[in-house]
């Protein structure tokens, strides 16, 4: 996964609160293999009319390649299914902004490079009046934590570790070896230790 401090690109208005992963991606199509891609499922019912044609008036029908997603509160709320990430990405989109976010959704966004960027209900009421019409020119930076869209600039929040994985592409996993050297020397001290493995019982780490 590669790293990166800045996305810019179209911005959209999603203006519903509480879309579940459930909604992001029905669980119906989770058995397809992840390299088909999921972004043709991302949203599949909700974008759709009752006779299951694609709504034309769907934020995301009319721009399918909008990067940069303004919704409501409680974004990637429900299951734990990391799948709503993949349809996330796969369709292109790599930056969700919202007032609050599931957490488990959020850990998995970041593990994914989407950024989960976190803004005040005040501050996404005033990104959603830029968009309410049209979709928009958008920048977010990761380095300064603030989104710009089409001159209306808004702080957004971010956890110090989840921006530096963002910033490297890295994983739960990547994060940890950064740690190689200490856990290195950390084992090489419990071996030295006399007495601390006996030859008969617990093994050696």
């Amino acid at each position: 996964m590669a790293g990166w401090s800045a996305q810019r690109g179209k911005a959209v208005l999603l203006p519903m609160a509480n879309i579940d992963t459930d909604q992001l991606i029905p669980a119906r199509f989770m058995s397809t293999p992840r390299a088909q891609g999921y972004g043709r499922f991302l949203l599949h019912d909700v974008r759709r009319t009752p006779g299951g044609e694609l709504d034309p008036a769907f934020p995301l029908n009319t721009h399918p390649d909008a990067c940069i997603l303004i919704t409501g509160r409680n974004f990637g709320s429900g299951s734990s299914r990391e799948a709503a990430v993949y349809a996330l990405v796969d369709a292109g989109v790599r930056v969700v902004v919202a007032p609050s976010f599931g957490d488990i959704f959020a850990g998995n966004a970041v593990n994914n490079g989407l950024l989960p960027a976190l803004v005040t209900e005040a501050d996404a009421e005033l990104l959603s009046k830029a968009l309410s019409t049209r979709a928009g020119q958008g920048v977010a930076d990761l380095a300064s934590r603030v989104l710009t869209i089409d001159g209306v600039s808004v702080p957004f929040q971010l956890d110090e570790v989840w921006r530096t994985k963002l910033l490297n592409g890295w994983d739960d996993i990547d994060l940890t070896r950064q740690h190689a050297p200490e856990i290195a020397a950390y084992r090489a001290r419990l071996l030295a230790e006399p007495g601390r493995f006996p030859s008969r019982g617990m093994d050696r780490p």
